[in-house]
Order: C-alpha cells, then sequence, then structure tokens
C-alpha cells in the first residue's frame, strides 16, 4: 500500500517550475550545467516567495524587447540577467552558479533534487521541456512576468500529473 502511494505524485510545482526554467535557460543560450543551476535557483526563489519570505529586492531593469533579443543573457557585477529576470551569481570550484540565501545551486544539486525525482526517465522529461519552452516565442521567454504566466502557470499542474504518471509507468515497467 505505501509503495503503490509513494509512486502516486512524484512530480510537484516546484519540480516542474525548475525544470522548465532550466529548459528556458538553455534554450536561450546558457550552457547546461548553468542553466540547471538557473533551474533550481529559480524554483527555489519562487517556492520562498509563495512563502513570504522577505526578499532582497532585486533591481528593477528594463530592456526593450529588441535589446533583450540581441543579448539575452547579461552578467553585471554579481548578478546574471536571463531576460529582465536577475540573479546573484557566485564562483564555486572555478565554476559560476546562480545563489539564493548564500547557497550556490550547482548541477549537482539539481540532479539530487530534481533529476533523481524522474529517475529514471529524466531524458525524456528533458527533451519534452526543452520542445516546450521552444514552441514559445523568445519575447515571452525574455520576460519573467509573461514566462510565469504563459508558460509555467497554465502548464504546471498538467505536467506534474503527466510527468509523475510517466515516473510511475516507468518505475513500474522496471520493477516487472
Amino acid at each position: 500500500m505505501y509503495f503503490e502511494w509513494s509512486f502516486k505524485m512524484s512530480i510537484g510545482r516546484f519540480q516542474v517550475m525548475a525544470v522548465l526554467q532550466a529548459a528556458r535557460a538553455y534554450v536561450l543560450g546558457m550552457p547546461l550545467y548553468l542553466a540547471k543551476s538557473w533551474g533550481l535557483n529559480r524554483a527555489i526563489f519562487y517556492a520562498a516567495a509563495k512563502k513570504g519570505f522577505k526578499k532582497r529586492r532585486m533591481p528593477a531593469r528594463y530592456i526593450p524587447p529588441e535589446e533583450l533579443k540581441k543579448k539575452p543573457i547579461e552578467k553585471l557585477k554579481n548578478m546574471w540577467f536571463l531576460g529582465d529576470e536577475g540573479a546573484f551569481i557566485t564562483k564555486k570550484n572555478g565554476k559560476i552558479y546562480f545563489t539564493i540565501g548564500g547557497q550556490a545551486q550547482t548541477e549537482e544539486d539539481f540532479r539530487k533534487q530534481i533529476e533523481e525525482r524522474f529517475s529514471p526517465i529524466f531524458d525524456k522529461i528533458w527533451e519534452e521541456a526543452i520542445k516546450i519552452v521552444k514552441e514559445f516565442d523568445p519575447a515571452i521567454l525574455l520576460s519573467q512576468r509573461k514566462f510565469y504566466e504563459k508558460v509555467y502557470k497554465p502548464l504546471r499542474d498538467l505536467l506534474a500529473e503527466k510527468w509523475s504518471r510517466m515516473v510511475r509507468e516507468s518505475r513500474m515497467k522496471k520493477l516487472g
């Protein structure tokens, strides 16, 4: 009974946000390791915001859409921007990672916190996320608000349910 229950909803909104944000960053040109850092960072950020954390105000940034398309990723001082959305960065082991609350989000963290939840089919989920993100106009991907409202919000519960079912089915097949 417990075994069956544990497979019912293995994927939640947090994992959906992390994967879609990572796919967004990758499609817009971030290297894979950094896109995964971005995805986990943004999932943590939105989860904390939902709980009403006292957030450190992020600098406001308005850049005309034409300019954002020319330079979708920009490094400024201790921050990187993906379109109009910024996150703090740090260096760890010679690599740049996104950070929140003094904690760097590494590709290993992404693997443990996100990819393992999708085991054994993360690659299939990743391909689907890339395909989904590529269907949207770059102007939507470059806008924090538009990405949240037009990509993540309408798909979050559908994908959580679909991806949970896919993971459950693949695990059941694997068991025999």
